[in-house]
This record gives structure tokens, C-alpha cells and sequence, in this order.
């Protein structure tokens, strides 16, 4: 397994969103012992037995079914790897219980497919990926939760956390926890701890191509060839796994011979074995997981922007890595990232120089810039604070507010807003943690309004709620968000009245406040 100091450096994908308030354990009623302060829907349900003063509940005297019940069994003692996590409950404020009242067979498929729409949300996906948190229901002996969660990471191409995530877990012990190990081993260019335990435990994977990979990186040359050659006789590998393999165990084959086609998704051993043959494949045509294998050094100054952009697109990457991998050299090109990376550097510059003449003019390039990346929100992490300081005016201090609000001190920025109007008011006000004076018109301030004001969380996710299902009800949230961000703004409403209900206030107005500030950038083109 990798170096568990690589652990420090994944805590902040998920720690981020929390960082700007106390931990969320800070919230009244999340503190053990005081459930009389939490939300209706989070409340212990009201005792329905006799009416005796005896807090005890009344169990009706005979069972409804003859059926046996179901039964999880585990050895005393023996550690979950469904438990494991990177962050704490004092880092994150949720309880080990998040998972445990909830079927794993929903929480799998909910966690494969849920598409958060903001960045924010995208940090609370990550916070509960890599939450400590006990089993939940219907996990048996193996790791379903773990397995999706791990899923999920590398989908993100957050490799780095993932891999950390399995360290934690200890040694693989079974195929389908050795299958996310060695992939996301492969994509991180350190394939050869893997390869070690599968010399060690041959039982961990039956796929040929991976064994036969594994011996040859072990040394195991003339064994590797035997497997494949026999492999090859009995038709046990595909053509193009063939040719790789054959190519990699000896690199003369390669030589005026035709590329190997290249499959729509490559497996990341494919991956690998394209670039061991000499044909490496770009990653930009590739799922995002692929982005983290141009971090390693090994790729180009350009390959590595485009990667660490696509990452820090959905969070994978803080902005401050980004800003290291951005201010690394001077582009020595224009057009596309190399403008956006002048214009980054213009921008801090000028930040840095304390001048306003040079940082209004810097800011009105380098917005467009980054906003047509996806990557406005981490450009407002970096400088929306700075920019809020200075005395800019017209355009670049309309854009300045805006950056400011997209920040992590977006609450200073709304207190120091001059009696704002129309977008800004609405903005200011869901900042603050209240609904806005004046309805506003627009029908999708409007859903939004609506979840500081009166609303609640729809009876679904209430019932949820009240099961303990809560990790469940907040994925579920999420993906109700999304469907509000398409258009359907009841759903916008419902999500963030659940967001709140649960105690997830400084996610909430996030979200809000990037939903609205995002889809209205238009009007400053």
C-alpha cells in the first residue's frame, strides 16, 4: 500500500466544505444525549404504548409472523472494513450511525449514480465517501459499501484518498477489494505492492492478463510467458490483450509492427500496457479516473494542467494545488489552458502587487477565462477574499462581489453588500442564513427562497429521516438537487430544506448561492 503521509494530503477533498464553520458535532442536537433540540424528523419517535408514566415502549405480547428473522452474522471482535474511513466524526460532525439503519443494496447503486450540480455538493459527496461509519445493513461478509465507495473515488479520479482508503481497510482479502486495489495502484504508477500479495496469494485474482502482468513485473519472466502463451492456445485472452501482453514480455514484436487499436474504455492495465509498448494514450478522450496518472511527474507541463483542471472541476483536486501546478512555469504558448494559465498568473500578480488599476483589468480576463474551464468556484477560493479589499469599480467590481460570495468568507461578503437588489439581494440573504425580504421573481430564486422560509423536507426523505437512515436521505438530497438545478424547482426546494433539517446549513447556502451565481453568469458576458 502506499505511504500512509499520502493520508494528509486526502483530507482536504473532504474537509474543505467544513473548514469555514465549527464541526458540525458543534450542532446541538447532534451532541449525545440531547435529542430534545434536533429537527421534527430527526426526534425519537413519541412512545405509543399504554399512556404509563414509564418511558419504557410497550411491545405487543406475541410476534406478527412465524417467519425467522434475518440474521447478520459476524465473529466478535473482527474490524468492518465497511468502517472504515478517513475522516472522523470530529471532522465531519456525522455520526457512525450515517449508513447503519440503511440497506446496502440501495445505498450502492445511489452512490454510483448520484451526479452532484454544484461544487459544493461534490464536497459533500466526498465528505461522505470518506467518512468513518458503521456497516450498513445487509453487507454480510463482504464490502459492498466499501467496494462502491472506492468506485465512486476513482470515477472522480480522487486515486489518491481511494488508495488511502484501502490502507486503512488492511490487506485485501478478497477479488473484488485486490480488483480496486490494483487498478487505482496502476493509475498512481505504484502497481508494485499488488503484485506483490498476488505472488503471495494467487487466490486474489483469476483475470489472466493481471496475473501474467504481475509475474513479469516480479520477475517472474519465463512463467509470464507460459501463462500467456497457454492463454493464447486455449483462447482465454482477447486479440488486443494478447498483442499488449505480447509486446510488453518482449518489446522486439513492437517493432514495425501497426498500433494496437485502442479500446473506447481501457482498462487501467491497458493503460499501463499501451504505455510500457510505447503507444501511450492521451487522457483528456478518457474517463476522469485517467486524470491522475498525468499528476505523477512523469507526464508534460500541458498534460498536467489538463488533468489537475478536469480534477479540480469536481473537487478531486483543491485549488491550491491547482494554483502550484498553474503557477509552475511561464506558458511558453497561447490559446486555450496556456491563455487561462497567464491569465491566473496575471491575476495573482496584480493581487499580490496590492494595485487596483492592475487587478481590475486582470480580473475581467482571467474570469471568462476560468469560467469557461468549470473552474470559477476555485478561482474564487483563491482571490475572492483579496479581491473584496480592494477598490474596483464597473464590471471587474461586479465580479469581484461575486467571487467574494463564492468563497469561503461568502457571509463577510453579504454583510458588507449596499442595500443589494434582484440576484445579489437573494444571494445576500440565503447567505446570511435568511430568506429574502422581497420575494424574488425569478421561479428558481424563488424555490430557493422557499427553503428559508417555511419549508420542510419532502415525507420520503422525512421518513427516512426518522428511520436513521441519514446517509441514505442526504445522498438522495443531492441527487434532488440536481433534478431542481434541470428545472424542477420543487425539488430544488425539498433538497435544501433537507440540507438544513439535517444540520448541513453552510452546505446548503453554498450550494444556493453557486447554483445562482453560475446559472446567472450570462448576464455578465
Amino acid at each position: 500500500m502506499r505511504n500512509k503521509a499520502a493520508l494528509l494530503a486526502c483530507l482536504s477533498l473532504a474537509a474543505a466544505p467544513l473548514s469555514a464553520q465549527a464541526p458540525m458535532s458543534a450542532i446541538d442536537w447532534l451532541n449525545a444525549g440531547n435529542s430534545t433540540n434536533a429537527p421534527a424528523v430527526l426526534r425519537p419517535l413519541p412512545d405509543r404504548g399504554s399512556g404509563m408514566a414509564s418511558p419504557r415502549r410497550v411491545e405487543p405480547p406475541v410476534a406478527s409472523s412465524g417467519a425467522s428473522p434475518e440474521v447478520e452474522v459476524m465473529p466478535l471482535g473482527a474490524p468492518s472494513a465497511e468502517a472504515v474511513g478517513l475522516l472522523p466524526m470530529s471532522a465531519t460532525g456525522l455520526p457512525r450511525s450515517l449508513w447503519s439503519a440503511s440497506e446496502a443494496r440501495r445505498l450502492v447503486p445511489l452512490i454510483g449514480e448520484v451526479d452532484p450540480a454544484v461544487p459544493a455538493l461534490s464536497a459533500l459527496l466526498f465528505t461522505l465517501l470518506l467518512a468513518e461509519a458503521d456497516a450498513p445493513r445487509g453487507a454480510g461478509g463482504g464490502a459492498p459499501l466499501l467496494t462502491a465507495r472506492l468506485d465512486r473515488l476513482l470515477a472522480e479520479g480522487a486515486v489518491d484518498p481511494a488508495l488511502a482508503l484501502l490502507d486503512r481497510a488492511g490487506p485485501a482479502t478478497s477479488p473484488a477489494l485486490f480488483a480496486r486495489w490494483f487498478d487505482l495502484s496502476l493509475l498512481a504508477g505504484t502497481s508494485e505492492a499488488p503484485c506483490q500479495a498476488l505472488q503471495r496469494q494467487p487466490e486474489l485474482s483469476d483475470d489472466l492478463a493481471t496475473r501474467i502482468y504481475c509475474d513479469a513485473r516480479q520477475g517472474s519472466w519465463d512463467h509470464a510467458v507460459t501463462v500467456l502463451g497457454t492463454a493464447r492456445a486455449l483462447g482465454q485472452l482477447d486479440a488486443r490483450d494478447t498483442e499488449l501482453l505480447s509486446r510488453f514480455l518482449d518489446p522486439a514484436l513492437a517493432d514495425g509492427a501497426r498500433p494496437v487499436p485502442v479500446p473506447p474504455r481501457p482498462t487501467p492495465l491497458q493503460f499501463r500496457l499501451f504505455e510500457a509498448v510505447g503507444e501511450a494514450l492521451p487522457t483528456q478522450p478518457l474517463p476522469r479516473a485517467f486524470a491522475a496518472a498525468d499528476l505523477s511527474g512523469m507526464s508534460g507541463w500541458r498534460a498536467q494542467l489538463l488533468a489537475a483542471e478536469r480534477l479540480a472541476q469536481r473537487g478531486a483536486l483543491s485549488e491550491n494545488r491547482l494554483l502550484g501546478i498553474y503557477s509552475d512555469r511561464k506558458p511558453a504558448a497561447s490559446g486555450g489552458v496556456w491563455d487561462r494559465v497567464a491569465a491566473v498568473q496575471a491575476l495573482e500578480a496584480a493581487l499580490d502587487s496590492g494595485r487596483a488599476d492592475l487587478a481590475g483589468p486582470a480580473l475581467l480576463k482571467a474570469w471568462p477565462q476560468m469560467r469557461s474551464a468549470g473552474l470559477l468556484v476555485p478561482l474564487a477560493k483563491l482571490f475572492g477574499d483579496r479581491l473584496s479589499g480592494l477598490a474596483l469599480d464597473g464590471r471587474a467590481a461586479a465580479l469581484a462581489r461575486r467571487a467574494a460570495l463564492l468563497s469561503d468568507e461568502y457571509e463577510v461578503a453579504a454583510r458588507e453588500l449596499t442595500a443589494p437588489s434582484g440576484l445579489m439581494g437573494t444571494v445576500a440573504a440565503i447567505a446570511q442564513g435568511e430568506a429574502p425580504a422581497s420575494p424574488p421573481v425569478p421561479a428558481r430564486q424563488q424555490a430557493v427562497a422557499r427553503a428559508w422560509s417555511d419549508a420542510a423536507p419532502p415525507p420520503a426523505l422525512t421518513e427516512m429521516l426518522r428511520e436513521g437512515r441519514l446517509g441514505e436521505a442526504i445522498l438522495h438530497a443531492i441527487a434532488l438537487f440536481s433534478d431542481g438545478a434541470e428545472g424542477n424547482h420543487a425539488d430544488l426546494t425539498d433538497a435544501l430544506a433537507t440540507l438544513r433539517a439535517v444540520g448541513l446549513e453552510d452546505t446548503a447556502r453554498r450550494a444556493a448561492i453557486q447554483l445562482l451565481i453560475l446559472d446567472d453568469e450570462g448576464a455578465l458576458r
